[in-house]
């Protein structure tokens, strides 16, 4: 049947149980999830469930429903001997997707089949919409972003996914408020972007009459409280960029940054070496994880690799790489397998280093699948970062990486404000506007040593349940119009 006529078929059997006193959307109503009823099991005991209808078989005097409530799938028997003649005839205008409340005994069935016996039901929720096919759940992995509704009533690996994305962010806080961390809140709207390069979403303060920008980062205020005295805090929530959308890119995502003052980038390893193995433990139960279409398995048992960037960078492209001119390079890249444009640019960066970043972005960071802090990063890349001690050209920075992509930057921070003014200015060119004057008059006041990190929530559940496109574990995902 067309989509309308099975919508006028529903309205037709929700009439026909108006009509037998049971009215199509009830309220309250007491009961106990069916994860309870089959670890409760006992055979006779009396129990009230209730849950959407995956699937009905009528058979007569003897009909069968199953039954999920998001904690598991149960089996209901509607026998003719056990309810009055009204309740088993309204039993035939129930359909897939309707809602039900149903009180009855524990019974298991000649087949093993743990069962609920119903003696009596209740309408809960009429399902005017017929669901997909069968309840395999949608075909379109277009339509699963669009319908997530649909999505998690059909698909219980989809909906236990979402789950798992709670317990990980609940197990991260616990994390680290049990390292004497404390939670703050800093501003979203934010009078400038600040604290990574990225484009922001614009709007405007109709109260205050100025314009204003949604967080690309939180850094800056964070750093702010660390000049307050607030040693470790950490900060989980949204930030907005508005740029690309692909597998691993989303303009709305949710990020978790950490700052602890009197640390450095070393410290900053070690929590990611304690709470990625904490939330393996805790939330999925095991360290060694499959990845993607690929299966690839990532071990999270610590210790991790660490290697620098220009070590890794030899390692492919010779160890006289970075004494070769710009046209000799070039060449070798092109040996590799990149394709490159020969104008590569970036604000105070130069050409030869833009190809250095990358033959390490499109042929070296895609195939370290295990995780791996690279250190000693350029420092045009990373203007908030102390430089190394003993080269200042290279910055006391790791870009974590785990299956071919960046989960998380962590830096031994940038505390001299004169040397933090420089790095902006170089950053922002001849838009000295984009410089934040009260980030710079905060680390003015003293901000103590610190080492800080950020890493995306979104792609850190990917990860750890396996899963390669962040849509999956977006509960509401960008899409485009359709």
């Amino acid at each position: 049947m067309e989509t309308n006529e099975y919508r006028e078929q529903r309205l037709a059997s929700m009439q026909a149980l108006k009509e037998m006193g049971y009215e199509p959307y009830g309220c309250k109503y007491d009961h106990i999830d069916l994860k309870v009823a089959r670890e409760t099991f006992e055979e006779g005991k009396p129990v009230r469930v209730a849950g959407r209808l995956l699937m009905i078989r009528r058979m007569g005097k003897m009909n069968f429903c199953t039954m999920n409530d998001g904690t598991d799938r149960f089996q209901l028997i509607f026998k003719r001997d056990e309810l009055s003649e009204t309740a088993f005839s309204a039993f035939k205008q129930l359909n897939l997707g309707d809602i039900i409340g149903a009180e009855g005994v524990f019974f298991t069935t000649q087949k093993g089949e743990k069962s609920v016996v119903v003696k009596e039901w209740t309408m809960l929720a009429k399902a005017l919409e017929q669901p997909p096919e069968k309840f395999h759940g949608l075909a379109d992995q277009e339509e699963c972003y669009r319908r997530r509704y649909v999505d998690l009533m059909t698909n219980d690996e989809s909906r236990q996914r979402f789950f798992t994305r709670s317990k990980l962010i609940m197990e991260i806080r616990k994390y680290l408020w049990d390292k004497g961390f404390v939670e703050v809140e800093t501003p979203i709207l934010q009078d400038q972007a600040g604290g990574a390069a990225a484009k922001p979403f614009f709007s405007h303060f109709n109260a205050l009459d100025k314009d204003c920008v949604m967080r690309i980062a939180p850094e800056l205020y964070l750093k702010r409280l660390l000049v307050g005295g607030m040693n470790k805090v950490f900060e989980l929530g949204k930030d907005f960029r508005n740029e690309g959308i692909d597998r691993t890119h989303n303009p709305e995502f949710t990020v978790c940054e950490i700052y602890e003052a009197y640390g450095d980038r070393t410290s900053m390893e070690a929590i990611m070496e304690g709470l990625l193995p904490h939330l393996c433990d805790t939330v999925i139960g095991k360290r060694e994880i499959e990845y993607g279409e690929s299966k690839t398995v990532i071990d999270f048992n610590p210790p991790y690799r660490r290697v620098a960037y220009r070590d890794l960078v030899k390692e492919l492209m010779g160890a006289d790489w970075f004494d070769l001119n710009f046209a000799t390079q070039l060449e070798k890249a092109k040996a590799k397998g990149r394709e490159t444009d020969t104008n590569l640019e970036l604000d105070g960066v130069t050409t030869e280093l833009m190809l250095t970043h990358e033959v390490y972005d499109k042929l070296i960071e895609r195939n370290l699948m295990q995780p791996t802090f690279v250190t000693r990063i350029p420092h045009e890349f990373v203007p908030l970062a102390k430089a190394c001690k003993d080269d200042p050209s290279l910055v006391d920075v790791f870009e974590f990486v785990v299956a071919g992509r960046e989960l998380c930057p962590g830096y031994t921070e940038q505390n001299d404000p004169l040397e933090q003014r420089k790095a902006l200015e170089n950053q922002a060119g001849e838009d000295t506007e984009k410089i934040d004057e009260d980030f710079i008059s905060a680390l003015e006041c003293g901000m103590p040593p610190t080492g800080g990190l950020g890493f995306g929530v979104d792609r850190l559940v990917m990860f750890l349940t396996g899963t390669d496109s962040i849509r999956d574990v977006v509960l509401f995902p960008q899409m485009k119009k359709a």
